[in-house]
């Protein structure tokens, strides 16, 4: 899975030499390590990328921010994505399209998970991590940092598209890490203190949100957006919900 994945972005950038790969790999997985530094290594190596490899106590899903916020030091990047081993890049020149945002602060989301209004591997500024500290507070990596461009009116849709192979969409990748994903711990009931919808993470998201917009106003972006969300004049979904044309957000409930 890893191997195709990662010879999916090579042959579709324009500028595979430029890529920054860093992969994170549980302690109790040498076999995966081995079998990329033996049999997937040398595709980026030839194309002339630079890969990091960093070792990890086993975190499991309900932990896979920590991951993440473990990574992001190591990022010089100034975009970074978050991508997964059942993702699949479809397009060509991937990576100008998202270079050319320039320094526009923004998530960008790719055309994936049947168009879900979700940046499902959200493509986030290197300053999103300065401004925050963190990439994200829950593991529900993709719902947190889109919940918060949504508010904030700072999501871009790009016309790149990626193939999402998890078993629930195309029945395909039925591994230990979507058996062990334990859902339920994280959304659908909102008087668990770990779910995405619990009262103290929907403020949490919120403060954010605010942070963020005191940068975005102090770098001369328009905030007007989040300022009429915070006084109760715009709704702060309707974006969100008109970008779901296939209505996964309405199945979510």
């Amino acid at each position: 899975m890893l191997g195709r994945s990662i010879q999916s972005l090579i042959q579709h950038a324009d500028h595979p030499e430029s890529i920054e790969w860093l992969l994170a790999f549980d302690d109790d997985d040498a076999n995966s390590l081995r079998y990329f530094l033996d049999h997937i290594a040398h595709y980026i190596d030839d194309s002339g990328g630079k890969y990091t490899c960093l070792g990890f106590q086993p975190m499991g899903y309900t932990r896979l921010n920590q991951y993440l916020n473990a990574l992001a030091p190591r990022a010089r990047a100034p975009w970074w994505i978050f991508w997964n081993d059942d993702a699949i890049m479809m397009d060509d020149h991937w990576d100008t399209v998202i270079l050319s945002q320039g320094d526009r602060f923004c998530i960008q989301a790719f055309d994936t998970h049947n168009k879900h209004p979700y940046s499902i591997f959200p493509i986030v500024p290197r300053a999103w991590w300065e401004v925050l500290g963190h990439l994200s507070e829950h593991p529900l990596n993709d719902a947190y940092i889109s919940q918060i461009a949504w508010m904030l009116d700072i999501m871009v849709r790009i016309d790149i598209r990626v193939e999402h192979e998890r078993y629930d969409l195309t029945g395909k990748n039925l591994d230990d890490t979507f058996r062990q994903r334990n859902l339920r711990s994280l959304e659908g009931d909102t008087s668990r203190a770990t779910d995405f919808n619990h009262d103290d993470h929907r403020q949490c998201r919120r403060k954010q949100a605010v942070k963020i917009s005191q940068y975005l106003e102090k770098q001369g972006q328009d905030i007007t957006h989040f300022r009429e969300v915070m006084a109760g004049r715009r709704d702060p979904w309707a974006k969100m919900m008109a970008a779901d044309v296939n209505g996964q957000m309405t199945r979510l409930g």
